[in-house]
């Protein structure tokens, strides 16, 4: 029969989560996951109740509560930090961005007419990282406004033709580059540009998400009221919504 004590332990708010999973590495008891687009936590026996995941969550979906809740077990959670290990050797980082897939494509789709022809680039400026972009590109004066996620071009086939045209382009990633230099940098982008419209392209993974929530961060702190969109690509290519 499992004992239950009153302790400090977390809860997370479903409602304000958005998936980013930036608390799953801040968790060092592994008790937090991904699950079905939020974060969850694994089992109350992995979570110390101590909050090293607190300060990482941008929509401070997580509290410390105090409740009844199963005991901290060190044994426990020695054993589940193991299987994880095993399970990030099949899987790269643990990570559902990370996962490994392969397609089947129709031979006959590659070969058509129209992929044969060359097509035009709908890219109208240089460079495109937001990192190296100055807020007052000339470029980005008065555009709409085009963030996309690094995988996305690779991931959609008609990325230039379908999404590209008629936009200015900024690149970045959300897991990998510096999430608050690279807010800092959206924000005086939409401070300095006259941006008509932002839209956003990402893909269908969690830790993409983070690129919408840096744009209405980005939003808010600039004080611009314009148009936000999001686009979504799933990791097969297709357009999710």
């Amino acid at each position: 029969m499992t004992t239950k004590t009153m302790r400090k332990i977390v809860r997370i708010d479903e409602e304000r989560c958005d998936g980013c999973g930036l608390c799953v590495p801040a968790c060092a008891e592994g008790a937090l996951q991904i699950i079905d687009g939020k974060a969850k936590l694994v089992s109350e026996i992995y979570c110390d109740g101590l909050g090293a995941c607190l300060g990482e969550c941008p929509q401070e979906a997580i509290i410390i509560e105090e409740r009844e809740a199963e005991g901290f077990d060190e044994e426990a959670v020695s054993l589940h930090l193991k299987q994880q290990e095993v399970a990030r050797e099949e899987s790269p980082c643990g990570c559902p961005s990370a996962a490994m897939a392969t397609f089947a494509r129709q031979a006959e789709s590659m070969t058509t007419p129209e992929a044969t022809s060359p097509m035009p680039s709908a890219l109208s400026h240089w460079t495109v990282q937001l990192t190296l972009v100055p807020p007052s590109a000339p470029f980005l004066k008065g555009s709409d406004l085009m963030l996309t996620a690094d995988c996305v071009p690779f991931a959609y086939a008609g990325f230039h033709q379908r999404f590209l045209k008629g936009h200015s382009l900024l690149v970045a990633c959300p897991k990998l580059d510096d999430f608050e230099s690279h807010l800092a940098k959206l924000t005086e982008v939409l401070r300095c540009s006259e941006i008509k419209s932002l839209t956003v392209l990402r893909m269908e993974v969690p830790c993409c998400s983070g690129l919408t929530m840096m744009a209405g961060q980005a939003l808010k702190l600039s004080g611009r009221d314009i148009p936000l969109r999001e686009e979504v690509i799933s990791i097969r290519g297709e357009i999710e919504s």
